[in-house]
């Protein structure tokens, strides 16, 4: 399988706050056998954020889309609303199965 993460953070992406959520995916998908195909961080930006979404989905280069960070209660923590911005259909239960 191949995977493409993308950490959303404004710190990350300034330089002042290491990648830490993305390191621990990357050691995550490899132990599962998967393939990174591409990994990016961006600060809290719904533009560059479906910009990104977009890229990887239109590429077909990947077979799963992981996102960390910007999930948070400010106003600029958009992942959420940038992700279903580009959805063609959402699949709840995968949403429950990360969860658990």
């Amino acid at each position: 399988m191949r995977v493409a993460i993308l950490t959303i953070s404004d710190a990350g992406a300034r330089g002042e706050r290491a990648d830490t959520s993305g390191d621990a995916i990357v050691e995550w998908a490899g132990a599962k056998g998967y393939a990174i195909a591409d990994r990016k961080l961006v600060p809290d930006d719904t533009v560059r954020i479906v910009g990104v979404l977009t890229s990887w989905a239109d590429a077909n280069i990947v077979d799963l889309i992981l996102t960390t960070g910007g999930t948070g209660l400010s106003p600029r923590d958009v992942t959420p609303e940038a992700t279903r911005a580009v959805l063609d259909r959402d699949a709840p239960s995968t949403h429950d199965a990360q969860r658990a």
